[in-house]
């Protein structure tokens, strides 16, 4: 059984949060040929993977002389941290920092059965092989020492989880206004279709139509939102282009309150576009780095907005 103080536990903790920065930055940047600080904060720490190390350590102390036990405990162990730690994260920050959606066997892209397995194997790893060299140089580390380069790093820690929380949950606020963005673009796009459809008839038929295309059917918005952002841009900008040519032929009265609603859409449709590129330009620093820092990261709801801050920060789009 592991007997170890509180000061103990965490600077186990930090170690294997830094090896496991290691060991993630080093695969990533080999990955992409380019150095990568990985992970959720920006210093060398991955807060994951020392929460895993620790729950290897709580979950074989039982069956430390059962092998099998042990990997049995290690699996379970660690799915279940994962699975948590990335519902947890996907629900505050809206994007998810893993993704096994891919793979086979998963579920619900949290967490797959290959990945499972693994954890297993290396919970045995950790116990038998990794742990003891680690245990053996923390305990010859005076009580003293100890205790300060662990308050040191904690307190380094605690304010650079801090700042990541929020550059996160910065990063979440851009990807929903980018998505409001487009939600608003695709009622422009609504409003266009009635007036080109009702130019021809009496505008009290006409205004009634703009009155109702406010509550567009739930299955025709999903599919518009459904469509790529360019797409929806294209055919606002078609549409403008068919209502200049028909505005010779409207009569005064159209002319002037047809006029005024069209002049309106084509406000707020280059607004839209202005705030949908600054928001996509991700001007501040943290933000950016969070970014390039998880290349991986994924969205279910806000996929499009993602890719798009993804490009521009890697320098792929203007």
């Amino acid at each position: 059984m592991y007997s170890y103080t509180i000061v103990q536990w965490l600077f186990f903790f930090y170690f294997y949060c830094f090896v496991g920065w290691c060991i993630e930055s080093a695969y990533v940047s080999v990955r992409t040929r380019k150095l990568t600080n990985r992970g959720f904060m920006r210093g060398p720490f991955l807060p994951l993977y020392g929460s895993g190390g620790i729950m290897m350590l709580v979950v074989s102390m039982p069956f430390q002389d059962n092998i099998v036990m042990v990997y049995v405990a290690g699996c379970i162990g660690a799915t279940v941290l994962e699975y948590v730690t990335g519902v947890t994260m996907e629900a505050l920050f809206k994007v998810r920092y893993w993704d096994y959606s891919k793979n086979r066997f998963n579920f619900q892209g949290h967490i797959c059965l290959g990945t499972s397995l693994a954890w297993g194997f290396l919970t045995i790893l950790m116990t038998e092989v990794v742990h003891v060299p680690v245990e053996r140089f923390a305990l010859s580390i005076p009580d003293t020492t100890l205790k300060a380069v662990t308050g040191i790093l904690t307190v380094y820690i605690a304010a650079d989880f801090a700042l990541s929380f929020k550059a996160a949950i910065d990063l979440r606020d851009v990807l929903v206004k980018m998505e409001k963005v487009k939600e608003e673009m695709v009622h422009i796009q609504k409003r266009l279709d009635v007036v080109i459809a009702l130019t021809g008839q009496e505008m009290e038929n006409y205004k009634a139509a703009l009155a109702e295309s406010a509550s567009v059917a739930k299955e025709e918005w999903a599919e518009t939102m459904s469509m790529h952002i360019e797409d929806i841009k294209a055919g606002i900008e078609r549409r403008l282009e068919q209502l200049k040519a028909l505005i010779p032929t409207w009569g005064k009265e159209q002319k002037k309150d047809m006029g005024e609603e069209i002049l309106d859409l084509r406000t707020k449709y280059a607004i839209n576009l202005e705030d949908r590129k600054r928001l996509g330009r991700l001007r501040d620093f943290f933000q950016r780095d969070m970014v390039r820092s998880n290349p991986g990261m994924t969205s279910v709801r806000f996929r499009e907005a993602l890719e798009e801050l993804k490009r521009r920060t890697f320098g792929k789009e203007d």
